[in-house]
């Protein structure tokens, strides 16, 4: 997206690296005392802790498990090269000299640094966006994420040509630990901001910088209380109505448009119509076949993406007049409308090594009021406010024009009365008469 500022990637760097240099500096912090994180694969040194420098010790595997092979011991040191998962577990350090006695123990845990975790970012409405992550591999650790954003604002450029950013730094408030998502409250459709995921371990950090765009992130969650409904007499017709999500707020100028997809039973493909409100009149539906249908939402300036598809709803069109007539009885009656499965189209900004998210929860200050009008009165105001706002627009701008073009025409008129009328310009007309030929002879 937007170009990244050498400047501020090293210091986020180093910021991160000092809060590793902090928290590494305690092993505490990551688990219980006595025990020790290596790298899979390297050269792993456990230290006696109750072993004094110069001190000659044993080392034991409790259950009388012999030592990894290939260990060396030193004076207080016990060296295990190339490290494997089968080197994990506790190990107990004794005196060789006095008889034996016990000095302590220490457990030994294996893993992989951290590697820059895959992000990726999404707004179900305008106002707010989450940001989800996943490990770019298993470290088998225990492992914590740091996460802040900054809103992008352009400041210059560097002597090398370089764009330099700079902005407001606030964190990405994360819900839960173990969950790998976090949500910006409060932030501007407009803007730019660059957000960073730092993962942590015992042995390490590494942090992932993405630029993201809110118009481009913008991706609504489905549309809710799809229902279907059959039209009396009317074996080929369905009534389908839904609603807004939840997540998204109710202003009248910001809203969804839709697109909606329906198939008889028996039918794999899907027949497509974008509706203009909150409900649609299928007309073509085949008699006394159950039909699916479902919906899916997208900002009204096509701003982001489509949403998933709702859950499926269900509904058989109704029998005609005559049909009914001659087939009454339990078997004429169409079955009741019922909820499907979800079916979710391939969403265009997420990895594929994340999973596929449903409805965005944000936390409570980041919700909007609930929109005080009846639902079934929302579409139609909603509409006639954004053709005021266009017929007002469009107003203001012929307005403007009328008035450049009749400011234009008073200076011609103005200089043209100034100047001097040039001879010749204007020739009086006169009427002559021609005689004819004979009076000429």
């Amino acid at each position: 997206m937007s170009s990244r500022s050498p400047g501020l990637g090293r210091a986020i760097m180093m910021l991160a690296a000092a809060l590793v240099s902090a928290t590494a500096s305690d092993p505490e912090d990551w688990g219980p005392a006595g025990v020790q994180y290596g790298r899979l694969g390297e050269t792993v040194i456990l230290t006696c802790p109750g072993a004094a420098s110069g001190m000659a010790v044993s080392w034991h595997r409790p259950g009388a498990r012999a030592l990894p092979p290939g260990s060396v011991t030193g004076q207080r040191e016990l060296l295990l090269p190339q490290a494997d998962p089968s080197a994990e577990g506790d190990y107990s350090c004794r005196d060789r000299h006095l008889d034996g006695r016990p000095l302590g123990s220490v457990t030994l845990r294996l893993g992989h640094p951290p590697i820059r975790p895959t992000v990726t970012c999404r707004a179900a409405d305008y106002e707010n966006f989450s940001c989800s992550w996943s490990p770019g591999r298993a470290s088998h650790l225990p492992t914590r994420y740091l996460t802040s954003y900054r809103k992008k604002t352009l400041t210059g450029a560097n002597s090398g040509g370089r764009l330099l950013w700079s902005g407001e730094v606030g964190v990405c408030e994360q819900e839960h630990p173990e969950v790998r998502r976090c949500v910006v409250c409060g932030s501007e459709f407009w803007s730019e901001y660059r957000v960073n995921v730092t993962e942590l371990n015992p042995l390490g950090a590494s942090a992932r910088l993405l630029d993201v765009s809110m118009q481009t992130i913008l991706r609504p969650d489905p549309p809710e209380a799809l229902r279907v409904e059959s039209v009396p007499g009317a074996p080929h017709r369905l009534r389908v109505s839904w609603a807004y999500p939840a997540s998204w707020p109710r202003q009248p100028h910001f809203l969804l448009r839709f697109r909606l997809q329906y198939r008889p039973l028996l039918h794999r493909s899907w027949s497509m119509v974008e509706p203009a409100g909150l409900e649609e009149l299928i007309t073509d539906a085949v008699a006394g076949l159950p039909h699916a249908v479902r919906v899916s939402a997208r900002d009204f300036l096509d701003a982001g993406n489509w949403s998933d598809w709702s859950p499926e709803a269900w509904g058989t069109p109704s029998p005609s007049e005559g049909e009914g007539k001659r087939g009454e009885g339990p078997s004429s009656q169409s079955p009741q409308p019922r909820q499907g499965t979800t079916e979710s189209s391939s969403p265009e900004l997420l990895g594929p090594d994340l999973p596929q998210p449903h409805a965005e929860v944000f936390p409570h200050d980041c919700l909007s009021p609930p929109f005080p009008l009846h639902p079934e009165r929302r579409a139609p105001l909603e509409q006639a406010a954004v053709v005021v706002s266009v017929g007002v627009f469009a107003f203001v701008v012929l307005a403007a024009v009328g008035l450049v073009l009749l400011l234009l025409w008073l200076r011609l008129r103005c200089s043209g009365k100034g100047e001097a009328q040039k001879p010749g310009l204007l020739v009086p007309v006169l009427w002559v008469k021609v005689p004819s030929r004979s009076q000429i002879l």
